[in-house]
């Protein structure tokens, strides 16, 4: 369970990591990476972030990229909110795939 301050600041990086995101998606035509859920540890050093990638063939390419640039989007992160984190926290990004979870089980259903 996560404190009122570890949940104020998981939610202020969700919104930061997603317009991130949505600036760097921009020059690709036909990907959307949206941030469903982001997690702070209790000493606010890292940060989980769960990604959910539309179209879900490319996700794993896509989710590879985007942990191998943890670093650049980590220090832009940080000059997003140098005013707000003393420390800015280490990201760990995990793919979200319970809307492929909820398309298959409407596919079944639908059967």
């Amino acid at each position: 369970m996560q404190g009122t301050r570890q949940s104020r600041i998981a939610r202020e990086l969700q919104k930061e990591l997603s317009l991130i995101f949505q600036g760097q998606t921009r020059s690709t035509r036909g990907v959307l990476v949206s941030v469903t859920k982001t997690r702070v540890s209790p000493d606010l050093s890292v940060c989980t972030a769960y990604v959910s990638i539309f179209p879900s063939e490319k996700s794993a390419e896509i989710l590879d990229n985007i942990q191998k640039s943890a670093g650049q989007i980590r220090y832009e992160l940080g000059t997003r909110m140098k005013n707000q984190l003393r420390i800015i926290p280490e990201l760990r990004f995990y793919l979200d795939d319970s809307l492929d979870y909820i398309e298959h089980i409407d596919e079944l259903l639908r059967q």
